[in-house]
């Protein structure tokens, strides 16, 4: 549970200003982009998925910007991608162990939902 009220907040981060050395700064970069907290959340699903199946659960996002997303995921250390060199050759794509740290972000996502429904 959070153990700092809103005011607190408030107070702490009112002379903070975002730059790319900021902390803060790269847990927004995670989500930015129209996709990426989807995807993020189909894959917080399973422990692994191919790339046809997660289109499949998103439905309505490109096969284009699903690749560039999964990359974009991959290159911050959330995603990660394995390639079976079987025949036919198939990748499955799983949450990094910074992936599913972000669960309790989510989690707070969920309850914030339900409260305010």
């Amino acid at each position: 549970m959070i153990d700092i009220t809103f005011k607190e907040y408030q107070e702490q981060i009112k002379d903070v200003r975002i730059d790319k050395s900021c902390g803060t700064y790269k847990t927004l970069e995670i989500f930015q982009g129209k996709w990426n907290i989807r995807v993020l959340f189909e894959l917080m699903k399973c422990d692994s998925i191919r790339f046809g199946d997660l289109k499949k659960q998103i439905g309505e996002i490109t096969n284009t910007m699903l690749t560039s997303t999964l990359r974009d995921l991959e290159n911050k250390g959330l995603v990660d991608r394995t390639q079976f060199n079987e025949i036919p050759p198939h990748v499955e794509y799983s949450l990094s162990q910074a992936g599913k740290d972000l669960y309790l972000i989510f989690v707070e996502m969920m309850r914030w939902n339900n409260k305010h429904q």
